[in-house]
């Protein structure tokens, strides 16, 4: 089973791309807290996430340093850069997004949940639909 829970804060703006057929890709890195402090003094993880279609437009609205809930699988992956190297990649395939809180509110500590689900109902006009820009993908890397 390969499933992943996670809570963290975006450490930047998402950012949103399409495919050449129109999907959707949003991809951003998340601070999640550890436990404990390591010895060096790190605190968190960072964690790259991704998401696709619809869920892929909600999270390319949040901003850096909401704190969001993820739930999704672990996917691994490598690919020869420009040098010649081979580079293996770790992340988080979004299945479902959940808001915590807003920056403010969680800096206040009232934090609010509102849960979002990765298969929402778009309304009758797209919001997203002059955002991000083309990018061509190989439909074989695409983890559907």
């Amino acid at each position: 089973m390969n499933s992943v829970n996670l809570i963290g804060r975006l450490v930047s703006e998402p950012d949103l791309s399409y495919t050449s057929q129109g999907t959707a890709i949003a991809t951003v890195t998340i601070a999640v807290k550890r436990a404990f402090k390591t010895n060096d003094g790190v605190e968190a993880d960072f964690i790259r996430i991704k998401a696709f279609k619809k869920t892929a437009e909600l999270l390319a609205n949040i901003t850096k340093g909401r704190e969001v809930g993820i739930s999704g699988s672990w996917q691994t992956g490598k690919f020869e850069n420009n040098q010649g190297q081979m580079i293996y990649t770790n992340e988080c395939i979004v299945n479902q997004l959940t808001f915590i809180g807003s920056k403010a509110d969680t800096q206040q500590g009232q934090p609010q949940q509102t849960n979002r689900p990765a298969n929402n109902q778009a309304s009758n006009t797209d919001p997203f639909a002059s955002s991000g820009q083309p990018i061509d993908i190989d439909s074989k890397d695409l983890p559907f």
